[in-house]
């Protein structure tokens, strides 16, 4: 085979790995952004490569991968980013082959917001045991070769993470789809009318809510009481002109799974320009995020862009 025809043929083995990596990436970096860079730079990395002496190509990539990821999240950038409280993971449409493997329970989960935003709590190296085991079903042996550590390392990794993501998940992972497209329908039924009480009622006791404030803030907004976050849901959800201007016009707010929970998001003249996930557990809301900064959006519009919608639950707000 002539240089030139193995060049084509290498190409095509990383593109075939390509969605596994994304996804891995994301999951490591909760921006997809950040996880196609992260992606190509794998590739260039596999071009550069000597290639013939790569036994296992997909065992390279996603060591090769990983690291380069975690080196993200080491970053000095990385971290005054990520400590700044103006943080939050990107939310990805369902069907999105960024979203990666969904055929466990661990899989859908390592995926969800909720989950994203608690592995911020954990190391670069424990985040990525974690991900490496729940998410892709790597054995202890391959991690232990993709971080260079020790299978009993990775072990430990994963019994610090595993407790520390149990310690505050939220969310019930079994939830009948139509009882949660029924509890969101309320709640924006009830915000919209401006039924406080009702709200309060769909919230559980110790219920949070965290906002990006469309960007406009330095710092998250975060709310941590049923009656606060009643209070901003009713203000927040009420269509006025001034939030149409903002919006670039009327909105149609439809209903769709984001992350793999329930969600609503505003869609003026065909663009996604604010999404709010609910987790919810024991038939009540246990926790809202609300994601508005253009930056986070990019590619759930664009994927929203190719998706049929159907009709939407607000048609024009």
């Amino acid at each position: 085979m002539d240089r030139t025809a193995t060049d084509r043929f290498d190409t095509r083995r990383f593109e075939a790995s390509r969605n596994r990596l994304a996804a891995l990436a994301y999951r490591l970096l909760g921006s997809a952004a950040d996880a196609e860079d992260a992606v190509q730079d794998a590739f260039l990395r596999w071009q550069a490569a000597d290639r013939q002496r790569i036994e296992a190509p997909e065992a390279w990539l996603a060591k090769v991968a990983t690291n380069l990821c975690l080196d993200r999240l080491r970053s000095a950038q990385a971290r005054r980013e990520r400590t700044a409280g103006a943080w939050l993971p990107e939310p990805l449409l369902d069907g999105d082959p960024m979203l990666g493997p969904a055929d466990t329970f661990e899989q859908r989960e390592s995926v969800s917001l909720a989950v994203l935003i608690l592995m911020e709590r954990l190391s670069p190296r424990e985040r990525a045991v974690y991900v490496l085991r729940e998410a892709f079903s790597y054995s202890h042996a391959e991690i232990a070769e993709i971080l260079d550590i020790t299978a009993s390392a990775s072990q430990q990794h994963l019994h610090r993470a595993r407790r520390r993501v149990a310690a505050a998940r939220r969310g019930d992972g079994g939830l009948d789809p139509a009882a949660a497209r029924r509890i969101v329908e309320e709640f924006l039924a009830a915000a919209s009318s401006g039924r406080t009480e009702r709200l309060v009622a769909l919230l559980t006791d110790d219920a949070t809510a965290i906002s990006d404030g469309a960007g406009l803030t330095e710092k998250l907004l975060r709310y941590d009481t049923p009656q606060r976050i009643a209070a901003i849901a009713r203000a927040g959800l009420k269509s006025t002109p001034a939030k149409q201007r903002l919006a670039g016009g009327v909105s149609a707010v439809h209903y769709a799974l984001v992350n793999g929970a329930p969600a609503i998001l505003f869609v003026p003249g065909g663009k996604v320009v604010g999404a709010v996930t609910f987790d919810i557990t024991g038939g009540k809301i246990a926790a809202v995020h609300g994601i508005a900064a253009p930056a986070r959006l990019v590619r759930l519009a664009a994927t929203w862009r190719q998706h049929e919608p159907d009709t939407p639950l607000i048609a024009q707000w």
